[in-house]
């Protein structure tokens, strides 16, 4: 077996020298959050810090902010949309968003919330079939200061440049306005039926848009032979693809060799379904690429898997990778990283440092010096339990960084179940004997029908951090993650009849805990607080209230709970006073009444909840229009259609 790499070196190095990138010390453009009032990127800026420097909105007044206007999706498709993921831009003036199974782009007036304009492709068939059919989680934004185009990635894996102005497609880029993003993969995929899609936007770095992709979700593929999630860097003008990184590395490639037995043939994913980010100053596109197929059995591709679940700096112009670090050798857990990482400008030990931070599922902040891949502070490859799974390869040791400090529950013990009465705990032990426990990266097991269960994998695939990442404030330097305290019970089957891999995830189902309660103790969400000059946790508290269905539980009667949140993340957002957090949908959120809550960015210490008409589904983003700010979040939930509603104070 070859180790390609523990850290940024060796490969690294080679991959730096020969593509003539360094030549001494860089000018570091301080990471200062979305500018001008404007947010022209799904996380605020280029660096995804879902940071603004706006205080028109502050501790004082942020108890009497009223809905401005409300703008409803529920038109946007035979079938309303309730999970509505967008968040949107704004920029010279204008909204833009997505909306609907189709995923129309929409432009909207962001004082009144008047439609402007939609445009929306029929797929016909080909839409059908779309791994990720939803409204997906915005658009892209490229101006050379004359054209304006928004950028939008379609659920059949199509790319339209279209005016910013009057919704039009761009005659000059790729067909019509149109480029077709199932060809130029670099394997043959069936135009129609082949399911490879995204449902993330792209990211703009000059004049090139780096595109990404997702795949039907990885726990139960029908077969080990999937489309690859190659990464591509576009013409932003003509369309024109430029590079393709090899998300599997090719014949010739490094780490070509962490394929074995010519797995990187046929195996597929190892895609970025999440939003990118970049450094405009420096060029760079970081890549937080998942799993190769399938999440939780890894049998059929043997090896450490390169660039699998993986964080990659690639050069934004040609492609060429810059530096990496493998977050997860060969995954089977499904921890993808699965956020945009995010650009800081941190002091450790005092020593200045330009950053990039990827939070991940298994709740780890990652961190490294953006320019050279260097780990700000040291990552430990540790022992981890071996399985016993036919077929599969165990990598021996996996990654834990010493700091900063884990932000959620890692792995699962005894100690950890329900314990809000003896009672309860009596029966979750009794529950869990028919589960496998364990550390951090315990292996699944196979599923025995009136014997063992599974593994319980905590956090889970829905736990720790997730797509809608973190928040950052550059002023105090202090990272703010919302994250699921989760578990997912995995058994693996074989099941011919769905499936040629040798084994794959059991039916999905929740993790039962006694009396319809969660498995484990709360919180079941949280929102933490890390300094990232040190490290440290500053904070940490519980997401959301008690739901109500466990504060009226009869097994609880008279029983004093605490606050335990809900297993949902909470979207953030981060400006110049103020920390604000949406309540999340998830398995409790029965209760329709949603929020935004303020929080003070210190304490965490809640300043003002602000009911909204259902539950945060998108993560909130805040803009100045005309000397006012306003802050806008997409809501929605059970038996209510998405909308996004815009909050303003009063005149």
């Amino acid at each position: 077996m070859t180790r390609s790499n523990r850290h940024a070196g060796g490969l690294t190095g080679l991959v730096l020298l020969g593509a003539g990138l360094v030549c001494g010390p860089l000018p570091m453009a301080a990471q200062t959050g979305a500018a001008d009032g404007e947010w022209r990127y799904w996380a605020g800026d280029a660096g995804s810090t879902r940071y603004a420097p706006l205080d028109q909105i502050d501790a004082s007044n942020v108890g009497d902010l009223d809905i401005a206007w409300r703008w409803q999706a529920r038109n946007f498709g035979g079938t309303p949309e309730a999970y509505y993921r967008v968040t949107p831009l704004y920029a010279n003036g204008t909204l833009y968003g997505t909306a609907g199974f189709r995923r129309a782009a929409v432009a909207i007036d962001p004082e009144t919330g008047e439609t402007l304009w939609m445009y929306r492709l029929d797929e016909g068939e080909r839409g059908r079939n779309a791994p990720r059919g939803n409204s997906g989680r915005g658009v892209g934004y490229w101006t050379d200061g004359v054209e304006k185009r928004v950028l939008l990635i379609t659920p059949a894996y199509r790319m339209v440049s279209l005016d910013a102005d009057t919704g039009l497609p761009d005659p000059d880029f790729g067909e019509d306005g149109i480029v077709d993003l199932k060809l130029g993969l670099g394997r043959e995929v069936d135009l129609v039926n082949d399911r490879i899609g995204s449902s993330s936007p792209p990211v703009v770095v000059g004049d090139v848009i780096v595109v990404g992709a997702a795949l039907p979700q990885g726990g139960r593929p029908p077969t080990k032979e999937m489309p690859p999630g190659h990464v591509r860097g576009f013409d932003a003008r003509t369309g024109k693809q430029l590079w393709m990184f090899h998300t599997i590395p090719q014949p010739g490639d490094p780490g070509h060799e962490t394929w074995e037995d010519g797995s990187w043939d046929y195996t597929g994913n190892a895609a970025v379904w999440t939003p990118f980010t970049a450094d405009l100053e420096l060029g760079y596109v970081y890549l937080p690429v998942e799993a190769g197929t399938g999440d939780y059995y890894g049998g059929h591709r043997p090896g450490d898997n390169l660039y699998s679940q993986s964080l990659v700096c690639v050069d934004a112009s040609t492609g060429e990778v810059v530096w990496y670090y493998q977050t997860v050798h060969h995954g089977i857990w499904d921890f993808d990283p699965p956020a945009a990482p995010v650009l800081m400008d941190i002091t450790v030990d005092g020593r200045d440092i330009a950053a990039v931070a990827q939070v991940t599922k298994q709740a780890f902040t990652y961190v490294f010096d953006r320019v050279t891949g260097e780990p700000v502070w040291p990552i430990e490859e540790r022992p981890v339990p071996a399985g016993d799974v036919p077929g599969e390869w165990y990598a021996p040791t996996q990654p834990f960084p010493t700091l900063p400090v884990p932000f959620d529950m890692q792995g699962a013990t005894e100690d950890d179940l329900i314990d809000l009465t003896p009672e309860l705990k009596a029966e979750a032990l009794e529950i869990a004997k028919n589960l496998t426990l364990g550390e951090l990266f315990t292996p699944p097991t196979v599923l025995v029908e009136g014997g063992n269960q599974g593994t319980l994998i905590t956090p889970g695939s829905l736990g720790g951090a997730n797509w809608p990442g973190a928040a950052y404030d550059p002023e105090t330097q202090r990272l703010f993650v919302g994250s699921a305290t989760r578990p997912s019970v995995i058994g693996l089957v074989n099941d011919p009849e769905r499936s040629n891999m040798r084994y794959i995830a059991g039916q999905p189902r929740g993790v039962g805990g006694p009396r319809g309660l969660p498995l484990i103790k709360p919180p079941w969400g949280r929102i933490t607080a890390l300094d990232m000059n040190t490290g440290r946790k500053v904070w940490t508290i519980a997401n959301d209230h008690t739901p109500s269905f466990v504060e009226e539980h009869p097994a609880l009667e008279g029983v004093e709970i605490p606050r335990t949140g809900r297993p949902s993340r909470a979207g953030l957002l981060a400006t110049r006073t103020l920390l604000f957090a949406g309540t999340g949908g998830g398995t409790m959120s029965a209760d329709l009444t949603g929020f935004l809550r303020a929080h003070d960015k210190a304490t965490g210490e809640i300043l003002a909840e602000i009911e909204l008409p259902s539950h945060q589904t998108g993560v909130p983003m805040t803009y100045m229009h005309d000397g006012v700010q306003y802050i806008v979040t997409a809501v929605g939930g059970r038996g209510v259609p998405g909308e996004l509603v815009a909050l303003r104070l009063p005149d």
